[in-house]
């Protein structure tokens, strides 16, 4: 457990780097990067102002860094699952004795975390009308943030919950109690496919990242993506490939950083559509490639899920499966996915007028609609692939 938090502490520190830590004050790293591990498991993070009488700030902040989630995830799963290996049997009072001590270390973790993300930064209002007014009425605006202690602590016990129930499904020879074996067995190859897939997504994603960052500039900016953001933008162009819609809006001096058309297709007076359509119309025919993208993603999701499940199981009981651990991918990758930001501040009443001052991003999934597909997905490649590896079982004989 330990060694997860550190491993997520080393991944949010770099990208935090990265993004510009080094125009942090002094002693500002520690809570920035305190409030980015809370967010990494789940918690919220409050933002909030004081600027007297005469002035008002308002904002909030929903993301989740989901690199820096998923490291923690993967490592703390492996940690969990590797002891039980060198048993021969295990119980279910046992399975959740070590469950149970691996949540008491986590919760104590997440709230000492939860404590120490808060930080107040002054704000400097420029050098126009705000600017004026404020130094006028001898106004120093201040924001700041912290962490909501309670609710971060419940979710951060929910997501390890998650973590510890996927690790369970997944896992290949782990002595688990009788019931959960049997559970198990039909769980096992649509759960481990699933979570392929995923990390199949986030791995192409790293290459055209990587490609990005040597062929056009910006690297600095393209490593803080991807050392914290970088399952977002791939599990969003999954989902895009999937024909899934998504919603958006992005205002003022905050953007989208990679790529630079989501920043593009939202920046607009209204709330806008993310959509394959959407970014062929604005980007040309090469947005395409998601869908041929997500379809070679699911297909071989759906060929690993067959290959590994015995040969008596039914193709339209494959298609079931597979259709349900999509929809069950979809409905965790949507809200973790979607990102909410706003920041704004009013002198006298006016507001809106300072710039750099002001800004909002909003991006989220019609998760109904991206549930429908998933499962519309799921049904036909899982009964396709589960036909496919049929086949090639019988040409091998």
């Amino acid at each position: 457990m330990v060694g997860s938090l550190a491993a997520m502490a080393v991944v949010a520190a770099l990208g935090i780097w990265a993004a510009g830590a080094a125009d942090l004050p002094e002693d500002a790293f520690g809570p920035v990067l305190a409030a980015v591990l809370v967010l990494a498991v789940g918690g919220t993070v409050r933002l909030s102002g004081d600027a007297d009488a005469l002035a008002g700030t308002e904002g909030g902040l929903t993301v989740i860094p989901l690199t820096v989630t998923l490291t923690g995830a993967l490592l703390l799963g492996w940690c969990f699952l590797r002891p039980l290996h060198r048993r021969t049997v295990v119980g279910a009072p046992g399975l959740a004795g070590w469950a149970a001590r691996i949540a008491v270390l986590w919760l104590l973790a997440v709230l000492g975390l939860a404590l120490a993300a808060r930080r107040t930064f002054e704000v400097s209002l420029g050098d126009d009308l705000l600017g004026d007014l404020g130094e006028l009425f001898g106004v120093r605006p201040t924001v700041g943030f912290a962490a909501d202690v309670l609710p971060t602590v419940l979710i951060g016990l929910v997501w390890l919950a998650g973590v510890l129930v996927v690790a369970i499904l997944v896992s290949r020879g782990a002595p688990l109690p009788p019931e959960l074996m049997r559970f198990q067995a039909g769980a096992r190859p649509a759960a481990r496919a699933t979570l392929g897939l995923l990390l199949a997504a986030v791995a192409v994603a790293l290459i055209v990242a990587l490609v990005v960052a040597a062929t056009k500039g910006h690297a600095a900016e393209t490593f803080a993506v991807i050392l914290l953001g970088l399952p977002n933008v791939a599990w969003l162009g999954l989902t895009v490939g999937m024909g899934a819609t998504w919603e958006g809006r992005v205002a003022g001096p905050f953007g989208l950083p990679m790529p630079q058309v989501l920043d593009e297709v939202l920046r607009t007076r209204d709330v806008s559509e993310l959509n394959l359509g959407s970014l062929v119309d604005h980007d040309g025919g090469r947005w395409w490639w998601l869908l041929v993208g997500a379809a070679v993603l699911v297909a071989g999701a759906a060929c690993a899920m067959a290959a590994t499940s015995p040969a008596r199981v039914p193709p339209w009981q494959h298609a079931l499966r597979l259709a349900a651990a999509l929809a069950l991918a979809v409905l965790t990758v949507g809200p973790t996915a979607r990102v909410s930001a706003r920041i704004g501040l009013s002198v006298l009443g006016i507001g809106d007028l300072g710039e750099g001052l002001t800004g909002q991003v909003l991006l989220e999934p019609r998760l109904w609609g991206a549930l429908g597909l998933a499962l519309l997905w799921g049904l036909v490649a899982g009964f396709a692939g589960a036909w496919a590896v049929r086949g090639l079982r019988r040409w091998r004989r």
